[in-house]
């Protein structure tokens, strides 16, 4: 932890240029609401089969998936074949049904039933330890867990957010997504990590796009450090 600090410090300014960015948005697309508590182990496998894809594929995906095999015990048990036709609108089929299928194998093992409510009574960087011993669980799933299935304080880093914030400064350019997670998890404002992901997550694919973005548009220039604008 000393080393990554060392060469990623931080400062009181980006806590207030988040704190800034997190209005700002919240202007623009009003404060997103939770919803009821949702369930963590269909976050979890909404997650891996949202990796590299959009979200409409992964909704279709996961429909399909729970279609044919409503009860986990059936996915556990059935045949790579089965579960790669099921989840194919996601894209990447084998390594997601394989990851799919060693996260409740895990589980099971584990507990003896394939349910992660045991997650509830940790704190949240028992959770991150715990599920990081999944092959194929990284970062940004357990950070959705927390935030999406266990209603906690979290901040996943997908694609867009990575991008917005290299652009927009509050990331280092050299971060990679796996680090961004640590890296953001003292600069996200207190109470705003849910709102904030959503609204940036909003904000990379209607304005800070990957190719072409909406610069003239933008409600953030005068935070931004991206040079085309």
């Amino acid at each position: 932890m000393r080393r990554f600090e060392k060469r990623w410090p931080r400062s009181k300014h980006l806590k207030q240029k988040l704190k800034r960015i997190a209005f700002l948005l919240e202007k623009k697309y009003g404060s997103p609401k939770r919803g009821k508590h949702g369930d963590p182990l269909e976050t979890l496998i909404q997650t891996i089969l949202s990796q590299n894809t959009h979200d409409l594929n992964r909704d279709q995906a996961y429909t399909r998936l729970r279609r044919r095999f409503p009860r986990w015990e059936d996915l556990l048990q059935a045949k790579k074949g089965a579960i790669l036709s099921s989840i194919r609108p996601a894209g990447l089929g084998r390594q997601k049904s394989r990851t799919i299928q060693e996260a409740l194998r895990w589980i099971l093992k584990r507990e003896g039933c394939l349910s992660l409510s045991f997650l509830k009574e940790m704190g949240s960087e028992e959770i991150e330890r715990v599920l990081r011993e999944i092959k194929g669980v990284g970062p940004k799933t357990v950070h959705c867990v927390l935030l999406f299935g266990l209603q906690r304080e979290a901040f996943p880093v997908d694609t867009h957010i990575l991008r917005i914030g290299k652009r927009v400064g509050f990331i280092p350019v050299r971060l990679g997504a796996d680090l961004a997670h640590r890296w953001m998890k003292p600069l996200v404002p207190e109470g705003k990590s849910f709102s904030l992901h959503l609204n940036l997550i909003q904000f990379g694919r209607t304005v800070c796009k990957a190719r072409n973005p909406g610069c003239l548009d933008c409600l953030l220039a005068e935070e931004c450090l991206y040079p085309p604008k």
